[in-house]
């Protein structure tokens, strides 16, 4: 470990060393390269020089137990020791998790789908819900919320709901919500009381870049409706909602939110990228890696991944088993503490596979 830590430090040395340098200097898009490169380094450098700096404090301590020191002293030194040993510990274990390879999709920004599942109209208020707490959580880290495509139900469900999510690493945080949540309450339409059992189903996709994703305008087939709302009714009386039918894969992205034709074009192209990048990216994977087998659970839809029981107010997660109560705050997008813990697991998954 010792001696990757000595490259990433040589290497971050040179690339100093070169940015500095009047040719990089005079060239604006090397500059851009280098200072990325730079920034992706100067976090893990600078915890390993500091954790150097503890290690040579602490061994000059250690050596003040060989001389003649009063009570007082000898007790001073000794906690000193104890304090620096229980602080390269911890910085020990940053310096492992900073080298544990770092997902390439976890600054982008996002295209996410949910879809109502099993349970008919409370399905569709479940989806609703899912969609309002995703949508809090993004504004409480200022990240921009953006509709591409809704399908709503007459009693204000949603059967289907496609957006964006732009902002520094919010695929970092929304990837763990990948996969098929459950909710168990009493419907406001249930007079008996009884408790029902609906899902919905989350995508997260990374947004791809049109240099990324190689698309032949002559495998695309583009059709141009009248905006829908709830029930089927038109709400638009010009034509700029965008159907984009990609013919080789089958795959159909639709845009009806905007008002411009031309802005729910780019959209629906923006969701047809992501589409064919983690079709991509998942073939590049193979059908089992051994990075995903020390992931907290395959992220595939299918897979149930929560359940909200609302009577008892409690949200658990199945991949690491943890339950949490407080339902209502957790719901008005309070998930830090959520997301942070499965995050902690997978790393100590990753950690545990590197020593296998």
């Amino acid at each position: 470990m010792f001696e990757r830590l000595e490259t990433i430090e040589k290497k971050y040395l040179e690339v100093e060393k070169r940015i500095a340098s009047p040719e990089i200097a005079s060239d604006p898009r090397k500059l851009q390269v280098l200072a990325q490169e730079r920034a992706s380094l100067e976090n893990i450098v600078a915890l390993y020089r500091n954790y150097k700096e503890k290690a040579r404090t602490l061994e000059e301590t250690k050596k003040l137990l060989n001389e003649e020191l009063d009570d007082d002293m000898m007790a001073m030194v000794k906690h000193e020791i104890e304090s620096l040993g229980s602080q390269l510990e911890s910085q020990l274990h940053q310096l492992k998790l900073g080298l544990l390879p770092k997902d390439a999709n976890d600054d982008r920004d996002i295209i996410m789908e949910i879809r109502a599942g099993t349970g008919g109209d409370e399905a569709g208020l479940f989806a609703a819900a899912l969609f309002r707490m995703y949508s809090r959580y993004a504004q409480n880290r200022k990240w921009e919320v953006d509709i591409i495509d809704a399908n709503e139900t007459a009693i204000g469900g949603i059967k289907e709901i496609i957006f964006e999510v732009k902002g520094k690493g919010a695929f970092s945080r929304f990837k763990y919500e990948r996969g098929v949540h459950r909710v168990q309450r009493i419907p406001t339409t249930e007079s008996s009381g009884r408790i029902h059992t609906s899902t919905a189903t989350v995508a997260v996709l990374p947004e791809a870049k049109e240099v990324e994703v190689d698309i032949n305008p002559k495998d695309v087939r583009i059709d141009i409706f009248h905006s829908g709302g709830a029930g089927g009714q038109n709400v638009n009386k010009v034509a700029t909602a965008v159907r984009i039918t990609h013919q080789p894969t089958g795959i159909v992205a639709v845009c009806q939110d905007e008002r411009s034709q031309y802005r729910n074009k780019m959209k629906a192209m923006a969701v047809l990228r992501a589409r064919l990048l983690d079709i991509e990216q998942r073939k590049q994977e193979g059908e089992i890696t051994d990075q995903r087998r020390s992931q907290v659970g395959s992220g595939e839809r299918a897979e149930k991944i929560r359940t909200y029981n609302y009577p008892q107010d409690r949200i658990t997660d199945h991949r690491v088993g943890l339950s949490m109560h407080n339902l209502p705050k957790i719901m008005e997008g309070e998930l830090d503490e959520l997301i942070d813990t499965i995050a902690t697991s997978e790393q100590a998954k990753q950690l545990e596979a590197q020593l296998v």
